[in-house]
């Protein structure tokens, strides 16, 4: 018996819509800090500060109102196939917590992350995972080698019954989709114009997906080469870059169609500094003011910098252009970093969307990872 929805598509939306909306509402202040330092004359305290006003703190709810799981720290307690089933780390997490899959996900939010009630969900774990018609084969490049991917349809018609029932689900949980990290639009600054046009069609697709869920945002990567083109000296010995102008270009023209796409089914497209064009924060700041619609903005991560200097001022530098996702990340690659002062500085940026948990790699395990994240942003806040 085919699979049946519990009310109608067009109720569920606009519930999902209105529950995502009540619980950003109430996260947020009476008033927002710019328009209370309007009324009052007082200026917003510099760096640090422990509350996330410096006109009055939040409560615990308003705080949790803020978070949301991520998927992706979690990913290696999902049934899943290829990598995420071969690692070592995989036997050991699904020994200690169990297999899930995403219809479980919002039930694992509830008990692990308590009151939280928005999730952050990873492309790569969409799906029935023994349904292949839901999924289809990319070709990828990968420091400079092919390699095939499998990546969710949402487009094809089992996956769009996989997307009501995981709508359903959230409903019945009351935890709802905030924001998908998706790695499969690819070639979205390619010079290619097939290639790319290809890459904003598969990025038109999860934003129906998206829409379905209730979703705020989605990030979309830039695709083009892993490590952004270099400058030369030119004959001034100045030094040029004309490379990396000719993948700005494309990847702007692409962002201003999903953009106007997203704006559409009500979804956000976003651009995540993850590698390619966006290591650089320079780049996503020049994409985002190009592409000069409300629909396009920042989702910045704590950590996926060059190097440690970008940790906290490259950050900084991004908080303006970001009101809807960030991922609050803890990542020792350039030593402990400070979880509760990134925080502060979106914050301090006037930043009243919702910090993601992604813990990628340390001391603890994926789970362990994201509850110290959890504690830290809640003290931040």
């Amino acid at each position: 018996m085919p699979y049946q929805v519990t009310r109608s598509l067009l109720d569920r939306r606009n519930f999902l819509r209105s529950a995502g909306s009540s619980l950003a509402a109430s996260a947020l202040l009476g008033k927002s800090a710019t328009v209370a330092q309007a009324e009052t004359g007082q200026q917003a305290t510099p760096e640090p500060i422990t509350h996330a006003s410096a006109f009055r703190p939040l409560t615990d709810s308003e705080k949790v109102a803020r978070i949301a799981s991520n998927s992706y720290p979690i990913r290696w307690i999902f049934k899943g196939r290829g990598e995420l089933t071969t690692k070592d780390v995989v036997a050991k997490m699904k020994a200690k917590y169990g297999e899930i899959t995403m219809l479980d996900f919002p039930a694992f939010t509830k008990k692990t992350f308590p009151g939280v009630t928005k999730m952050d969900m990873w492309s790569s774990l969409f799906g029935d995972m023994d349904d292949k018609s839901q999924y289809v084969q990319q070709t990828v490049t990968f420091n400079g080698k092919q390699r095939q991917v499998t990546e969710f349809d949402p487009s094809a018609t089992s996956s769009k019954r996989w997307l009501e029932k995981m709508a359903n689900v959230q409903v019945k949980e009351g935890v709802f989709c905030h924001h998908i990290s998706n790695n499969a639009p690819r070639n979205i600054c390619e010079l290619d114009d097939t290639k790319r046009k290809e890459g904003i069609e598969i990025a038109k697709k999860w934003l129906d997906g998206a829409a379905i869920l209730g979703a705020k945002s989605m990030r979309v990567n830039s695709g083009g080469p892993r490590i952004a083109p270099w400058p030369n000296p030119d004959e001034s010995s100045y030094p040029k870059n004309p490379e990396i102008e000719k993948y700005l270009d494309k990847c702007i023209e692409s962002f201003k169609e999903m953009a106007d796409y997203g704006a559409k089914v009500g979804v956000k497209v976003t651009l995540e500094n993850h590698w390619g064009l966006t290591a650089n924060p320079i780049n996503i700041r020049i994409i985002v003011e190009e592409v000069n619609n409300v629909f396009c903005e920042a989702s910045p991560d704590f950590c996926n910098w060059e190097h440690k200097y970008l940790l906290y001022h490259a950050l900084n530098d991004l908080a303006p252009y970001a009101h809807t996702t960030v991922h609050a990340k803890f990542w020792d690659r350039f030593g402990e970093p400070d979880v509760q002062r990134g925080v502060r500085i979106m914050l301090n940026n006037n930043y009243t969307g919702v910090f993601a948990l992604e813990y990628e790699d340390g001391p603890w395990d994926g789970i362990e990872g994201a509850q110290y994240l959890y504690h830290q942003v809640m003290a931040a806040l």
